[in-house]
C-alpha cells in the first residue's frame, strides 16, 4: 500500500504512543474529528492523542488507502469494548501536513 509520508508517520507515531511525534504530522491549525468531538491546533490534537493513548492503548494496521479521496481503512485494536474495530481515517493534506482529519466507523 502507497500511503502519503505523513501519513505513514501518523500511523507510526500512533503505534508507538508518542503523542509529541503524532501532533507534529499536523499543521498549526489543523483539526481533528473523533467521537463527536472537534480537537483544534496542534497543542489541543496533543492533548487530545496523549489522554487516548494512555485510556485505549490503541494500535492502527493499515488495511486498504483510496488514495482519490484520501481515506485509510485500518484496523484499530486496543484497551475499549469491541475491539478490533475497523475505522475510517478521512484526511485533508497541505504542504506535507495533515491540516484536517474525520474519524469514523
Amino acid at each position: 500500500m502507497n500511503l502519503p509520508n505523513i501519513i505513514s508517520e501518523l500511523v507510526k507515531t500512533q503505534n508507538e504512543f508518542n503523542s509529541a511525534a503524532y501532533a507534529n504530522c499536523f499543521a498549526e491549525n489543523a483539526e481533528v474529528f473523533d467521537e463527536g468531538k472537534t480537537h483544534n491546533g496542534k497543542a489541543e490534537i496533543e492533548s487530545w492523542i496523549d489522554k487516548a493513548n494512555k485510556e485505549y492503548k490503541a494500535s492502527i494496521k493499515s488495511l486498504d488507502y483510496n488514495e482519490s479521496e484520501s481515506i485509510l481503512s485500518a484496523e484499530v485494536s486496543g484497551t475499549f469494548p469491541g475491539s478490533p474495530i475497523v475505522l475510517k481515517y478521512h484526511f485533508q493534506l497541505s504542504d506535507g501536513l495533515i491540516q484536517s482529519l474525520k474519524i469514523t466507523g
